[in-house]
């Protein structure tokens, strides 16, 4: 690999990714050591927070946020294969010993074709393809850990409440109440179309998941707590007066119940959710223990966590019973020179098709019919694409097609934070500290070693300063993610 100067690696990493000079409040596609204000972190020694949360991000394929991940020479490099379980068991038992909240698997149900109109750029590069089931991993990673939580993305669409809730009630007891369910609306027509399905009208999907929910938690609590008699002389197994249908007839669905799985631990998964719309909004108020965000600015970042915070005071829950990760990607270098390298090298790994497949994808947008020099001011679709401000730098400067594809293949949307263990503790300080909590989603640029070196580097740094747990002082997902100190 090319050895560069440190200023050859500034150089280089300002030119990849279109950085623009520190604006006081915001965080880029990638924060810098330097950027990092000396009188927050003097303000954060005085301060008793609530320690940070934890989750480490995870897809059962071979790319996550970065579409460089599969062919990253660091990634996999003792022989560990995306598509079986023992890397996952591996990442597991890594995060349990970092003592994080949880391992959280998104999931998608297409290969998107949107741009070029055909599935052969995500087939080729992998961008966000192919993706495996991830819930029976769930079990497979339960069975050699003891505390951590496991969590998976599950559609209410295309399937039943009764087998939803039959599912995460067994996935719950199988972990010991250690499951969560990231509850998603799914909308994109590929994804219907594989089911034989039309999409329902956009303004329906949360009224139709709230609903959906609702029978479920009606279905994990049809066994009274001590249904169970377990008497084996009488004999009675279980008393029927305290396991009850459920009848439910509503505008969606029915059913009538009981469920045929015994009352679980956390009386089904803890609820996870990521939605953005003022539905999604209220829909995590009601019901999730936890939120997965992407704000790529301080301001957006600040703007949702009230929200949501809002929201769920309204819905008569403690805010504190709806804890906000926010996503960041961090790159961990010995030096901050170190760090920036390994930054350099990710980002020149993403083939820029790729990136704009994803982006086309996410954007709902073929860019293939663009330019690449085209911006928000001289394309009138772009401006009016549900995701024009990714065409945008945080300080409102037009990004090229070209640009903005590229960096969606790097990251996602999540900022890139950058080197030393210190440097990294110190700008998920400034982070959590901006935006008033909860804690972050960690995604990897290569694996299983990024995760590693966060999990022996980072968090010891951050329990240094009392900003992460020494101990989980529960045993469910939900305990994970309520405790406070």
């Amino acid at each position: 690999m090319e050895i560069l100067s440190s200023m050859q690696i500034v150089n280089r990493a300002a030119a990849i990714l279109g950085s623009v000079p520190a604006v006081a409040g915001k965080f880029r596609h990638a924060i810098q050591p330097e950027e990092i204000t000396p009188k927050m972190s003097e303000r954060n020694k005085r301060r008793q927070p609530e320690i940070m949360h934890l989750a480490q991000f995870l897809v059962h394929g071979p790319t996550y946020h970065s579409v460089a991940m599969w062919r990253h020479p660091r990634s996999t490099v003792d022989g560990l294969d995306w598509a079986r379980p023992e890397i996952y068991q591996r990442i597991a038992r890594i995060c349990e010993r970092g003592l994080l909240d949880m391992v959280f698997f998104a999931d998608l149900n297409f290969i998107s074709d949107l741009y070029t109109g055909s599935i052969d750029p995500a087939v080729r590069y992998a961008a966000q393809a192919p993706c495996h089931d991830p819930t029976p991993l769930l079990s497979w990673m339960g069975a050699v850990t003891e505390k951590i939580g496991l969590s998976a993305t599950f559609s209410v669409n295309h399937h039943s409440p009764f087998y939803a809730a039959r599912l995460w009630a067994t996935i719950d007891h199988l972990t010991s109440g250690r499951a969560g369910w990231n509850v998603v609306t799914s909308f994109n027509p590929n994804e219907f179309a594989n089911h034989g399905d039309d999409p329902p009208p956009p303004e329906l999907r949360y009224d139709r998941a709230w609903e959906f929910i609702e029978v479920c938690q009606k279905l994990w609590e049809s066994w009274e707590p001590d249904a169970l008699v377990l008497d084996r002389k009488t004999p009675r197994f279980a008393d029927p007066e305290k396991v009850h249908r459920i009848e439910h007839r509503g505008r969606y669905f029915a059913s009538r119940g009981p469920l045929n799985v015994i009352r679980s631990p956390q009386v089904g998964p803890a609820i996870l959710q990521a939605g953005t719309s003022p539905k999604g909004i209220a829909f995590a108020a009601a019901f999730a223990d936890g939120v997965f965000a992407i704000q790529p600015s301080l301001k957006g970042a600040k703007t949702y966590f009230d929200a949501v915070k809002s929201a769920a005071q309204r819905a008569g829950r403690p805010p504190e019973h709806c804890r906000m990760l926010f996503g960041v990607q961090p790159i961990l270098g010995r030096s901050r020179e170190e760090a920036l390298e390994r930054q350099c090298q990710h980002n020149e790994l993403v083939p820029l098709e790729a990136g704009l497949a994803v982006l086309s994808g996410h954007a709902n947008l073929d860019l293939s019919r663009f330019d690449l020099d085209d911006t928000v001011e001289t394309s009138a679709e772009l401006a009016a694409s549900r995701s024009a401000r990714v065409f945008r730098d945080l300080d409102g400067r037009p990004l090229s097609v070209r640009e903005a594809g590229q960096r969606h293949g790097q990251s996602v949307g999540l900022p890139q934070i950058t080197g030393t263990a210190t440097d990294i503790a110190d700008q998920l300080e400034t982070l959590y500290d901006h935006i008033g909590g909860d804690g972050f989603m960690l995604s990897p640029v290569y694996l299983p070693g990024a995760i590693e070196e966060f999990v022996d580097h980072v968090v010891p740094e951050l329990q240094r300063r009392g900003r992460f747990r020494t101990a989980y002082h529960g045993r469910t997902q939900r305990d994970h993610l309520r405790q406070a100190r």
